[in-house]
């Protein structure tokens, strides 16, 4: 399993061959998410998915933003290339089915079900609220709406600097 993630890894760099911010984006993402998913003990197989779907989870902005301008649609872009990508590293078919499924959700915070899922929009949220530099109003009030594990809210607040 680690030899596949690490192999994703490589080939999400050279997919965004020149785009040093999404590279280093995922790359956050994905040590974020491992982390939580460790602190909230996954199982391997959960762990295994979280990860893959971290490197993943935004390869759809590029085709997004060509055909919408816009990355908004990369739920709906992302998921073919992923599922692409997946299986020319031979991801089996229920792990590449969840981390596309994951993919498509990534950007959709109500009903959230499965710790895969909370865990990879935590992280996301995590390095996205640091990104876009927002104000500590803005942490807050998606501390108290998004983050829900033990690990995701105690990484939060200690990033930030505040308490409950």
């Amino acid at each position: 399993m680690e030899e596949k993630l690490r192999k994703l890894m490589l080939a999400m760099i050279a997919y965004n061959n020149g785009d040093a911010k999404r590279i280093q984006h995922f790359i956050k993402v994905h040590a974020l998410a491992k982390l939580i998913g460790e602190e909230e003990k996954l199982d391997a197989k959960t762990l295994y998915i979280l990860e893959a779907a971290a490197l993943t989870h935004d390869i759809g902005i590029r085709n997004s933003e060509k055909k919408y301008c816009t990355g908004k649609q990369q739920e709906v872009e992302g998921p073919p290339e992923a599922e692409k990508l997946l299986q020319k590293l031979g991801f089996a078919p229920e792990v590449t089915e969840r981390v596309c499924w994951l993919i498509a959700h990534h950007h959709t915070y109500n009903g959230i079900t499965g710790a895969d899922y909370q865990i990879l929009v935590e992280a996301d949220f995590l390095v996205n609220l640091y990104e876009d530099g927002v104000g500590m109003d803005a942490v807050k009030t998606a501390y108290a709406r998004i983050f829900k594990t033990q690990a995701g809210r105690r990484m939060c607040r200690t990033m930030y600097g505040f308490t409950d």
